[in-house]
Parts: structure tokens; sequence; C-alpha cells
């Protein structure tokens, strides 16, 4: 059995000894009286260019932009009231705490995190999660809202327009790379290996590739890379063959050179003085980094070079994806030297009476009646009943716990006698139950046809990839087959 619970003690001894983070609103608030250790800042911006050798640490030369996601229909229902970088990851977390995590354990600390489509609930666990915990004005996660001013009275268009829109912000201190991520990405990587190799080569750009294909494709675009590393040209939604895509067998060129095709992984690291040309010079309509950015900069006879990554890495970006990450991060979220950290909730231990439980994730606060779990991920607050078995599945959690005398309370007949949670003798396998279902007592969650996809949200769920979905704080009424 594998029970994990965040460690408020860790995580605040963590953050504060990093004295890092900000947040939005308090940017302008005065220092604390905390006994922080002053970094010198020099006054004027030192040379930009890569040929520095003189390079600052990552926590001064270093900002990170993050993205929280925008629309994507092939998440969805997961994605209909939350972005993607807020949808809840391995029972404690989420998907966006897997990026900050990484920028944090690579001493990267002043982190940008740029939202727009259905923040609410990623503004508010950015700004909980990593805010109030020894604040200092040179590191910080700051969460940057979309926003209409005079001069642009739309939304943000793009990444690309996004952060020219921000380069004001961004440009407060004299850093000398962006390090741009997606915030919905599951994997681990030490940033300052991708800085380092950036610098030794003397790149405008650096693009994380995947050393195998096999199992990505090529949603970020495709580069072909010589035998440099150098990458000669970056496509979007190209028409490859699976055996073009495998990226560790080369080609011969025409001009006698080799190269292969390197699926991109959405990170960047672009130079700050060329991040500012390219943008606001060279390429001012240019809304996206990955379809107009990148192609236009290697137009531009910049040197965009390619890091290659073999590590775990998963785009989270459909049901399906959604479900193997899960269930990979049984395995993978145990790491003592790279923690992942998140909000501290304050929840008690999880209560199991009878239960047994394999090869499973259990969050903080659950209470487990005498049931039986495999192979699953019980996210927080989750309140099974007796004789309920889960097998392969994820549950979500709830926000709140719900006892019995408020169910009664409500007075809906039909629903007054189902808790948020699931009910006595049901049966769950290779689902996904979203966040305060109320699952009543004997319901089969099984798919019991073998669909492989279905809409039936008026009944509240739908199918997809043959993984069904509860929806969020859907009821599904006692002796019901799915």
């Amino acid at each position: 059995m594998q029970i994990y619970s965040s460690s408020y003690s860790s995580y605040s001894t963590k953050l504060t000894n990093l004295h890092m983070i900000r947040s939005s609103s308090n940017h302008n608030q005065e220092r604390n009286n905390y006994n922080l250790k002053q970094i010198f800042v020099p006054n004027s911006c030192p040379n930009l260019s890569v040929s520095n050798t003189q390079q600052l640490p990552l926590n001064q030369s270093v900002a990170a932009i993050v993205f929280g996601g925008g629309p994507d229909s092939e998440l969805y229902p997961l994605t209909k009231t939350r972005s993607k970088g807020a949808i809840p990851i391995a029972a404690n977390y989420r998907l966006i705490d897997s990026v900050i995590s990484n920028c944090i354990n690579s001493d990267i600390t002043k982190i940008y995190a740029i939202t727009q489509f259905n923040s609410t609930s990623l503004n508010s666990h950015l700004t909980k999660a990593y805010s109030g915990f020894g604040l200092g004005k040179d590191r910080f996660v700051e969460v940057i809202a979309a926003y209409q001013s005079l001069e642009d009275q739309g939304w943000f268009q793009g990444s690309a327009d996004a952060i020219r829109r921000c380069l004001w912000v961004f440009e407060e201190f004299p850093v000398t790379e962006f390090l741009v991520l997606p915030g919905h990405h599951l994997y681990r990587m030490d940033y300052n290996t991708l800085i380092e190799d950036h610098r030794r080569s003397k790149a405008d750009i650096t693009i994380v590739g995947l050393s195998s294909a096999t199992d990505h494709d090529s949603g970020f675009g495709l580069m072909e890379v010589d035998s440099t590393n150098l990458v000669t040209k970056f496509t979007i939604n190209p028409k490859k063959t699976q055996q073009d895509l495998i990226s560790v067998e080369s080609r011969t060129r025409s001009d006698g050179t080799s190269s292969c095709y390197v699926p991109s992984t959405g990170i960047y690291v672009i130079g700050r003085e060329q991040m500012v040309k390219l943008l606001r010079e060279c390429l001012v309509k240019a809304k996206d980094m990955a379809s107009e950015i990148i192609p236009g900069a290697i137009s531009h006879g910049m040197k965009v070079k390619a890091h290659m990554f073999d590590g775990y890495w998963e785009d989270v970006k459909s049901v399906g994806a959604y479900y193997r990450a899960n269930m990979e991060s049984i395995k993978r979220f145990y790491d003592k030297q790279c923690p992942l950290y998140t909000m501290p909730r304050c929840l008690p231990p999880s209560s199991m009476g009878e239960a047994v439980i394999t090869d499973s994730i259990i969050g903080d606060g659950c209470i487990l009646d005498r049931c039986v779990i495999r192979g699953s991920v019980v996210g927080m607050r989750t309140r099974i009943a007796n004789e309920v078995i889960i097998e392969d599945s994820i549950i979500v959690g709830s926000n709140i716990y719900e006892m019995e005398e408020d169910v009664r309370r409500k007075g809906n007949e039909k629903k007054k006698e189902i808790r948020i949670g699931i009910g006595e003798k049901s049966r769950i396998r290779k689902a996904i139950v979203d966040k305060n279902a109320r699952i009543g007592q004997n319901v089969m969650i099984i798919n019991r046809d073998n669909v492989e996809e279905s809409n039936r949200e008026a009944e509240g769920y739908v199918i997809r990839e043959g993984i069904i979905v509860i929806l969020r704080n859907a009821v599904i009424l006692d002796d019901s087959i799915i």
C-alpha cells in the first residue's frame, strides 16, 4: 500500500528558506521584517548577450513564464469550470504544481504565471499555495491575469501576444533569459542543465525536444535537427509518418549532412534581448510562440538549438492522457531530491477502517470504510462507504465534508440520501469521478457495454477513450449501471 500526504512543515520550511514567493495582490507590499539575506542586484542591466561569461546565478538571471492553459475540447469536461493547469492530479496536487516545483527545485525563483481561460480556480490556487512564505521582491510567483488596457482592449490572442503585452512586467528585473513553460505538463526536469546547455551553445533560443517520439505526437511542433542539434526547420502539425517521427534515427540530406526529426515539448529558453527583438521589432503581429515566433526566429537567422530530454514527460491534453498520468503518478511521485509542492491545507490524516488498499495513492483527509481500492488515485476528503470496490480509477475528491444531517436538510427527495462520495456496495472500474460527485448505493460504473465515446452530460457522465468521466457535482442515483 502506498499512501502519500503532503507535509506542511517541510513545504513551509523549504519556501521560507527560499524567501521567494509573492502574488500580484501583494506586489507593492513592503517587505516584512524577516531577517532576509540581501541579494546584490546591479543598477544597470548586464550584457544580455549569451556569450556573457560572467553569468549570475539562475535565481537572479532567469525568469520563468508559465502558461495556465487555454481552451481544450479534448480535456472536456475536466476543463468545464477550470483551466488545464488547475486540473487535480495525484490526489493532492494541481497540474501546474509540477511545473512550479521544477522551477523551485532548479532555483529559478522569479516565476510569472499567465492565466486567462477559466482562470478563477487556478488564480486562487496559485495565490494561496505560493504566497505568504518569506515574502521578497526578488523571489516570487506572480499571477498575471488577462487584462485589457487603453492600448489593447482585447484579451490575449495567444502565447506570443500574452508575453508581448506583459514585457513591461518581465523587464522589471535584469534577467538574461526567459524560460517559457506550458503549465499542464507532467514531468521532472532540472532546468539548470537546460540553461547551461543554452549558454554553452551560445544559442538565441533553445527548445526542449523528446529523445523518443513513439508515444507522443507533434502537437507543440516538429523540429528538423542536424548532427550538432541545430534546428534547421520547425513546423506545426507536419504530415509525417510514424517512421519519420522516430527521432533517434538519422537520415542523410541532399547536401550530405545528417538530420533527424524531433518533437518539441513547448519548453523554450529565449534570451531576453532576442525575445524583445522578436516580439517588438521582427514579428510584431505574431500571436503564437510555436507556430509563428520559432519559425520566424529561424527565418531571421537566429541560432535555434535543441536540448534533448529522455525522461518521463506527459502532455496532459486529453482525458486519456490525464488518466495515464494519474496511473503513472502512483509509481513516479516519490523523489526526496525533487519534492512536489502545493497548497498546505492542514487536513487530518486519512481515516481507514477495514480498507484493503494496493498500488494506490490516497490523498489527505479521506474517510475510507470497509472497501477495496486497487491501482487507483483517491483525492482529498473522499468518503468511501462499506463494500465499495474501486479499480484502476481516479476519484478527484471533494471541497467539503458533508454530514448526513446536512444532506437531509436539502429536502430533495431523490437526492437527500446521497452524500458527496461513494455509496455502499458500489463498484467503479477505469473511471474518473470529478470533484464533489455523489455516487449512490449499489451503483455500477464499469462501462458494461465497452463504449468508446458517449456524451451523456444530462445524465451526469461522458465516456472518452473508453474511460467513464463522472461530471463535477453530478448525482448518480442508487442502483444505476453505467
